[in-house]
């Protein structure tokens, strides 16, 4: 039997002191020292196996803080940690406390194709750490081979509507074979484009006229959040293929990231899969010749189990479900608190399906940090991430 942890962790904009990231925004040296410290401390809290970075501009600073995180961590076994002359060493509860430094971990970094040393036009990456390595070089989506062309017709009729076309993603997404126990484990990484309205730059002049607010331009900006969303589901497809192509072959799989989204929204449904009905038998045939032609019970088990088979279940629904918590939430702006970090599971993971290798033990929620967003005056915007981290406790069944 084996146990690991997997965790998502936003970290918003790591990047080394004095270097512009975006306009007009960087890090005084006093400012970095107190972010990294902080990031060192959520890190020592985690202790997680696997973590899915988002929000990194720069590998070197990533590295630091983890070699941080492992003095403090060493530093605290060493004073909470007795040694094999005590005769209460075995104690369950040590075992607990102990810390597992990140020694022999891999860290691999993948910066975003958009990102240039620009100051003040910097764009992130991600990057995934963990202790039990990789059992293949990671892959990084984002430059597409093939466009993605995304066909669009008229309602009422099949004539030609035109495309929406997406060729390279505003981040890019990594994919992992991690190996854990005896079992190999695909892990996708992910940070989808914001809600942030995408404005077009005319040829020639300095900036979006939707940028002026003093000439606010509520269309254009209307049609800004349109093209973001637009963008937001495109990725979702392109990360539900990867997915897929995993799945198709029969591997567990695991999705962790920033969604920018909630789990009922139309970005994280495409990244998870339909959710079967409980019945297709009352449904009316797609070759229907009359209006009894249903689908058969035999084929109701197989419409049922084809879609369940490619779905993802969301670690946080499953938690709540054996749960009496009624309140997660990973962000919090303008009053508004939701998650928008999630991690999904393939069903492999799931304890209802007889096929299954594992199950979710438990979901931590780390949010004490969070501020509203909205209010510029609130403690720890800028330095500590205006993310909550998410953690899932797994438990293998068989395996090392």
């Amino acid at each position: 039997m084996t146990d690991f942890t997997i965790a998502s962790f936003n970290v918003k904009n790591l990047i080394g002191p004095d270097q512009e990231y975006y306009k007009f925004q960087n890090y005084t040296p006093e400012e970095y020292a107190w972010k990294s410290d902080w990031m060192a401390d959520q890190m020592l809290t985690l202790d997680a196996d696997v973590v899915g970075f988002q929000e990194i501009f720069d590998e070197v600073p990533l590295r630091e803080i983890i070699a941080e995180t492992d003095r403090r961590g060493m530093e605290a076994n060493a004073a909470s940690l007795p040694d094999v002359s005590k005769r209460y060493h075995r104690k369950a509860i040590f075992r607990k406390l102990a810390y597992t430094p990140y020694t022999g971990a891999e860290l691999v970094f993948a910066p975003n194709v958009n990102d240039s040393d620009m100051p003040g036009k910097r764009r992130p990456g991600l990057a995934i750490l963990s202790r039990y390595g990789f059992a293949e070089p990671v892959e990084v989506i984002q430059d597409l081979a093939q466009p993605v062309d995304i066909p669009m017709a008229c309602l009422g009729g099949d004539d030609d509507a035109g495309y929406y076309t997406l060729r390279r993603l505003s981040r890019p997404i990594m994919k992992a074979r991690i190996p854990v126990g005896d079992q190999l484990i695909t892990v996708f990484n992910c940070h989808l484009k914001s809600k942030l309205g995408e404005f077009i730059t005319p040829q020639g002049a300095p900036y979006a006229p939707e940028s002026v607010l003093t000439a606010y331009d509520a269309s254009g900006r209307a049609l800004g959040a349109l093209r973001a969303a637009l963008r937001r589901m495109a990725e979702a497809w392109v990360l539900r293929r990867a997915v897929l192509d995993e799945l198709e072959q029969g591997r567990p799989v695991m999705v962790l990231g920033d969604f920018n989204d909630g789990e009922h929204a139309v970005s994280s449904e495409i990244i998870s899969g339909e959710t079967p009905f409980r019945n297709y038998a009352w449904m009316l045939r797609h070759d229907a010749s009359h209006s009894g032609d249903r689908y058969s019970a035999k084929e109701d088990a197989q419409i049922r189990d084809t879609i369940d088979r490619l779905r993802l279940r969301a670690a946080e629904k499953m938690f709540l479900k054996k749960s009496l918590r009624d309140v997660v939430y990973t962000t919090a702006f303008g009053g508004v608190h939701e998650s928008i970090d999630q991690i999904y599971m393939s069903r492999h993971f799931d304890p209802d399906w007889s096929g299954s290798i594992g199950e979710m033990q438990y979901f931590s929620v780390f949010n004490d940090h969070l501020t509203d967003g909205s209010h510029p005056e609130a403690p720890y915007n800028k330095l500590a991430s205006d993310h909550g981290q998410i953690m899932a406790h797994m438990h293998l069944y068989g395996g090392k």
